[in-house]
């Protein structure tokens, strides 16, 4: 069998994901990587047949999508074009996680595009939601990638279709210990605000990882970084929490290594406030924002040692060839 396996590139958490699903499906099917979008920080070790603009978010530094930048920088005309020139020719079946150009093309086609993705678990009716409702957020990620049949990863496996998370092999892995120090990746604020927030809890270590800075300073008890994949894996495998925003792939890998944890998710982000809504139930603290009325929060945070526990076993390639197998069954093509 023919697979597309289809890579949303906005963010790192899908393509942490594609480092453990691409190599499994190549062992399974001969499979070809499409990647569309940007602002990912990490490298993928397989080849990639299709690298395409797609439709990206921008991050800003207050805390949410940068519009502007994000308006700026699209061109629906160059997405509708890239939608038209993808070939699903010669593909039995297309796995898509949250990517729009291969979506839209198996709609317009009539093709059949297989959702595989957190985004497909957020919508469930059986996953989480904040108690403000946010239509249009909702609609975007129904729409955004459309499929014709869903399968998602969340934090906790809240339906039949819906699995916990995708753990890298370097998490997993990866040496484990409490050195002190706290972890932080908010890429939707800039270094300034956020150091402004953790200088003034003085007795704590903090190691930020920027977007926005390409080399490493120290302010204080503070240490900003660059993102670079294995130097965050070491520092949060390190660490004794992490603090973070209310994304999927960063949250799940704290929470796999046992560390206190604390989120604020990004402003007119619903999957983020979906997210956010689901750690809290589950008794992670969570924070509006980083703004100094939420000191106190982070001081409780920071004092407490109250941890989340959660079991997220290696089955990967047991759930593609669930996906797989009930995909080429409906459609009637032999495994």
């Amino acid at each position: 069998m023919k697979i597309l396996y289809a890579i949303q590139g906005t963010g790192n958490g899908h393509l942490a994901r594609a480092r453990e699903i691409v190599p499994l499906l190549q062992q399974m099917h001969d499979t070809d990587v499409l990647i569309s979008g940007t602002q990912a920080d990490i490298d993928v070790p397989f080849p990639v047949k299709y690298r395409l603009n797609g439709l990206s978010f921008l991050f800003g530094k207050k805390g949410g999508v940068d519009i502007f930048e994000t308006y700026r920088k699209s061109s629906l005309r160059r997405f509708f074009k890239e939608v038209d020139a993808l070939s699903l020719d010669g593909y039995d079946l297309v796995l898509n996680d949250f990517e729009p150009v291969s979506a839209w093309a198996c709609f317009l086609k009539d093709r059949p595009c297989i959702a595989l993705s957190h985004q497909a678990a957020v919508v469930s009716e059986k996953s989480p939601r904040p108690k403000k409702k946010d239509l249009i957020g909702m609609l975007v990620l129904k729409k955004y990638a459309p499929a014709a049949a869903e399968y998602g990863f969340h934090f906790q496996a809240y339906d039949q279709d819906i699995f916990t998370p995708v753990i890298r092999r370097e998490v997993r892995e990866c040496r484990v210990e409490n050195k002190g120090h706290y972890t932080v990746y908010l890429p939707a604020y800039d270094d300034e605000r956020i150091v402004r927030i953790l200088k003034e809890h003085k007795d704590v270590q903090w190691e930020v990882f920027s977007k926005h800075s390409s080399g490493t300073i120290r302010k204080a008890n503070i240490l900003i970084r660059p993102i670079h994949n294995d130097d965050f894996i070491k520092s949060m495998a390190a660490s004794e929490g992490v603090l973070c925003g209310a994304g999927f792939e960063t949250p799940a890998e704290a929470l796999f290594l046992n560390k206190k944890l604390m989120v604020t998710p990004m402003k007119a982000q619903y999957e983020q406030q979906c997210n956010a809504a689901a750690l809290k139930q589950m008794g992670v603290p969570v924070i509006k924002n980083l703004k100094s009325r939420r000191q106190d929060a982070i001081k409780d945070w920071l004092r407490s040692d109250r941890r989340v526990t959660v079991s997220y076993p290696d089955n990967t390639a047991a759930i593609l060839a669930r996906v797989l197998t009930e995909q080429t069954v409906s459609s009637d093509k032999p495994v």
